[in-house]
């Protein structure tokens, strides 16, 4: 009895502990890459073990810096704004394979300008 009691209870602890979960330490860290379209450049940002983000994008039109701001989950979904002296959003996907990609947009300054980002992890 005790042997089936041992074996069920090791069973438990493997389905218990799988690694296919995502947690946020994933993702901590210092992430870069470039964004194009209507603008075109760099970002980077830098991901905290609550999630919160902050970074900045370069653009080579304008050669100005945007400050990136925002949150990312525990599967990697990344949501942010882009700020002073713009105003849009950063938006997309961290994976656990070092990756990620997305679009953004920016309002200011005029006209609106919009595009894609690819990166990877530091």
């Amino acid at each position: 009895m005790k042997k089936l009691f041992l074996l069920f209870l090791a069973a438990f602890l493997l389905i218990g502990c799988s690694s296919d979960d995502d947690t946020i330490y994933d993702y901590v860290g210092t992430w870069s890459g470039s964004y194009d379209g209507n603008d075109k450049g760099v970002w980077n940002i830098v991901v905290d073990n609550t999630g919160k983000v902050v970074g900045t994008m370069h653009s080579d039109v304008n050669n100005e810096n945007y400050n990136i701001s925002g949150t990312l989950t525990e599967k990697g979904d990344l949501n942010a704004v882009v700020g002073l002296p713009s105003k849009g959003d950063f938006r997309g996907t961290l994976t656990v394979d070092k990756k990620g990609n997305g679009s953004w947009t920016n309002a200011l300054p005029t006209p609106s300008r919009a595009g894609n980002w690819k990166g990877t992890k530091q």
